[in-house]
């Protein structure tokens, strides 16, 4: 797995670097025959955060760089942002920004490289649907539900 950008850290605690959209684009998967939605990330593309940006003013405005600044953490949105992620995708935006809060962004992502790095080839796995983009492309390919786990 490569080195994890502090950059793809989103405010929400989502790791762009292990999500489908950011995965796809830095693998081509359309080159390879996937149709796939491509992301940059949230920060990259100065959205702050794809899923919470529209409904929460400290975010918009910039003046939190993660929720766990915000007063009202977790707020409902978060909320159910994190119980549809732990339910759907194996992992929990609020334990990941209680991480970055206590062991900054490089502890989160050095958490973040030991948990989904490839055990095949040491690419990254994919959080939405447990494949890795470098060496899962034929299974990817393959799959009906590309936005789910198996």
């Amino acid at each position: 797995m490569g080195s994890l950008d502090p950059d793809l850290v989103a405010p929400c605690g989502m790791d762009c670097g292990i999500c489908s959209g950011h995965l796809a684009l830095v693998h081509d998967v359309r080159g390879k025959g996937v149709r796939m939605t491509y992301c940059r990330g949230c920060r990259p593309r100065d959205k702050q955060c794809a899923f919470l940006k529209r409904g929460c003013e400290l975010l918009r405005e910039g003046r939190v760089g993660f929720c766990f600044e915000c007063p009202d953490y977790p707020c409902t949105r978060l909320e159910q942002l994190d119980e549809r992620y732990r339910k759907n995708f194996r992992m929990s935006m609020i334990e990941n920004l209680e991480l970055i809060r206590d062991r900054g962004v490089e502890g989160f992502l050095e958490k973040e490289r030991e948990r989904w790095g490839c055990p095949r080839c040491g690419g990254t796995v994919c959080c939405h649907n447990g494949l890795c983009f470098s060496c899962g492309i034929d299974e990817l390919r393959g799959r009906r539900q590309r936005y789910r786990w198996e």
